[in-house]
């Protein structure tokens, strides 16, 4: 009876300390930096914020105010969210539409706001109230379109996952400044980036074909250097490293 208690503390013994390492495991993981869905290491595509009227970062808008700007880029953000929300449910652990839609209902009346400031600029530019709803839906519809992708759409959907759920727990009334320090990384994920942390091979690598003409080859089949110079085939073994 005694070996069979001092048994059980022997198994106590070993599963607690499987418990207690598999704690301290825990706890180093979470320590660790969180990386991506689709990449050891992804590309940070983060830089400076903006203030709307840089090129590459949204329409232009001639006589545009501040205010303006600031409301059409956050626009152009809810338009990203928006387009991830569609585009990026093939990885749900992503949680593009649950954050997509904590946006619409937590930041309602920013996004209500910078609607109602692009109508009236829209309306202001415009010598008709036709002609300024007509450039108020183009707006509309060219900032959807300048955020779909197809060959960086693993960046782009992270990326938005990532700025989505900063959008969530930013204060209301602060979804504005969010989008003029985000809108340009939001950018730079459009354009395609591969694995960081381990270089691919390159499949881009260009190949060439040698002269086919019968001037350049004897009757036994073998290329005459005198007549064609140095044969190019095959093509150099050596492949260089990229990460896009």
């Amino acid at each position: 009876m005694f070996r069979e208690f001092s048994g059980e503390v022997s198994v106590s013994r070993r599963v607690g300390r499987h418990l207690l390492a598999g704690a301290a495991g825990a706890v180093l993981f979470a320590s660790l930096p969180a990386e991506a869905q689709f990449f050891m290491k992804s590309k940070d595509f983060s830089d400076v914020a903006v203030t709307g009227s840089e090129a590459g970062v949204g329409q232009v808008l001639p006589g545009a105010t501040p205010e303006e700007l600031r409301a059409a880029l956050t626009w152009n953000l809810r338009a990203a969210l928006n387009v991830a929300a569609l585009q990026c449910q093939f990885e749900p652990t992503l949680g593009v539409v649950a954050n997509y839609n904590a946006i619409l209902t937590d930041h309602k009346a920013e996004l209500k706001q910078s609607f109602d400031t692009l109508s009236n600029y829209f309306k202001r530019s415009n010598t008709t109230v036709k002609a300024g709803q007509t450039a108020l839906d183009q707006f509309g519809t060219r900032a959807y379109s300048t955020y779909a992708t197809v060959s960086a759409q693993y960046n782009f959907c992270q990326t938005a996952n990532e700025i989505g759920r900063d959008a969530v727990f930013t204060p209301r009334g602060g979804l504005g400044g969010l989008a003029l320090a985000r809108t340009k990384e939001l950018r730079n994920s459009l354009v395609p980036w591969g694995e960081q942390r381990f270089p691919r091979f390159d499949s881009t690598m260009s190949t060439s074909l040698p002269r086919l003409d019968a001037i350049c080859w004897s009757k036994k089949g073998e290329w005459v250097t005198k007549k064609c110079g140095p044969i190019n085939f095959p093509p150099a073994t050596g492949t260089s490293y990229a990460q896009r």
